[in-house]
């Protein structure tokens, strides 16, 4: 089986700290931090691995930051390319208040890329994708690149067959969707705002908008991620909802990434993009309980559903 590509260009040192409470003045005592690697790609790439489906992930990394980041992913037991940039990796930050459940997250903007930067990642992406079928392109933009790096990846990729599937957000992905054709795109659903330019109705409203995406050439699925309500799959002939398991989760951070994972592994093996989003679905839920928060069972479990 051919690996997965995953494509991060701007990663991050996760941290996460528990404290009893936020609170402005005082110093915040807080629990030793739990350190991942993190951004979009090596979080799709993590779970690949674990869903024993061949991944390679491409990453833009620098100073001290940086190499232990590559130390974190060396542990995980993936392949990996780290591409050297003269910038330090950025950091998140992420802190669960025990006494509410609440998060409050973090998130600094990461190195500026210079141009030999960012294009040297765009030159190896498409030799990585020589001998891959499928290219995930996942997270934000760095500072320094341009609003149409993602779109200038999806026609480097369209001679050699690959398939690219992008989660992205902001200008990467608004610029991409008007200018080039990818595979499969995942907007949940702050982002379909920005796409839209008005919130659509859920389940109908967002399911027309993905079909008129398609119908203008710009992607072949559209896959709208909707929290707790779950996601639909939306092809040029055929309009799936998929339902989460009913639990309540203190976290969901990492899900869509999850999705994406899951969703990869069930077109490697040969599923129908519907029954993918299914695996897709499955992989979500189990994020909180692998990524170290607690999922709390509410009622009856039940497997994630399909409505056509």
């Amino acid at each position: 089986m051919a690996p997965v590509v995953t494509l991060t260009v701007n990663p991050a040192l996760d941290l996460t700290v528990s404290v009893d409470r936020v609170v402005s003045g005082p110093k915040l005592r807080c629990t030793t931090a739990r350190m991942d690697p993190g951004g979009g790609g090596i979080n799709v790439a993590r779970v690949l691995h674990r869903l024993g489906t061949p991944t390679e992930a491409l990453y833009a990394v620098g100073g001290l930051t940086g190499e232990r980041l590559r130390e974190l992913i060396d542990r995980e037991g993936f392949a990996h390319r780290p591409i050297a940039i003269a910038g330090e990796t950025r950091q998140s930050f992420t802190a669960h208040e025990e006494s509410t459940g609440r998060q409050y997250r973090f998130v600094l903007p990461g190195p500026r890329l210079s141009a030999n930067e960012w294009q040297g990642l765009l030159e190896i992406t498409v030799e990585m994708a020589e001998r891959a079928d499928l290219v995930v392109a996942s997270g934000s933009l760095a500072p320094g690149m341009p609003d149409d790096f993602f779109a200038q990846v999806a026609k480097a990729l369209e001679p050699q067959g690959a398939r690219m599937i992008l989660d992205s957000s902001g200008p990467g992905l608004i610029t991409t969707l008007e200018r080039a054709h990818v595979f499969l795109v995942k907007p949940n659903m702050h982002e379909i705002v920005e796409l839209a330019g008005e919130k659509p109705v859920w389940p109908e409203g967002q399911a027309d908008w993905a079909s008129a995406l398609i119908a203008r050439g710009r992607a072949d699925v559209v896959v709208v991620t909707h929290g707790a309500e779950g996601a639909i799959v939306v092809t040029r002939d055929r309009r799936t909802q998929v339902r989460p398991p009913a639990m309540q989760v203190q976290s969901a951070i990492g899900a869509g990434d999850s999705f994406i994972a899951g969703l990869c592994t069930g077109l490697m093996r040969g599923r129908p993009v519907a029954e993918a989003g299914v695996l897709g679905m499955a992989a979500a839920a189990a994020t909180p309980a692998d990524a170290g928060h607690r999922a709390l069972p509410s009622g009856r479990h039940r497997a994630p559903a399909r409505r056509d």
